[in-house]
């Protein structure tokens, strides 16, 4: 057995010396969402003075009695000034984009007194699957 083959055959038989944490773990809901740009993305002041940009993806699932089942997204993204952000911004409606991030929830009260909850995803990658068509593009790709 050549010298490589028994390294590997004893750390695979070895157990591990400790296969948990003894320090408190984090919290973490990570989502990735496949679908469209609801709208133009938008640029949003935070309260604390912060620019945030905000947008939205539908997501197609499953079929159910009354047709297809469409679920909505609120994404945010802490994108600095630059390249990327622009890009973001001038994103058009329905383009197909896969997003990655981590899940943000929370509550509010609104001004009649009702508790309200949200749920957001703070982006960590955006990935352009799919541009929409525009309709000189469509019309030329048919003659």
């Amino acid at each position: 057995m050549s010298t490589f083959l028994r390294t590997v055959s004893r750390a695979i038989a070895r157990p591990s010396a400790r296969a948990f944490s003894s320090t408190p773990s984090n919290s973490l809901a990570r989502l990735t969402v496949i679908g469209n740009l609801g709208a133009t993305p938008e640029l949003k002041p935070t309260s604390t003075g912060r620019e945030m940009i905000k947008y939205t993806v539908a997501a197609r699932g499953r079929q159910g009695p009354d047709g297809p089942q469409t679920s909505w997204f609120n994404i945010v993204s802490f994108s600095e000034e630059g390249r990327f952000r622009d890009y973001m911004l001038s994103l058009p409606k329905g383009t197909l984009v896969c997003v990655e991030g981590d899940v943000a929830t929370g509550s509010y009260t609104t001004e009649d007194g009702s508790k309200k909850s949200f749920l957001n995803v703070v982006q960590r990658n955006l990935e352009v699957l799919r541009r929409p068509q525009e309709e000189g593009q469509n019309h030329e790709s048919q003659e």
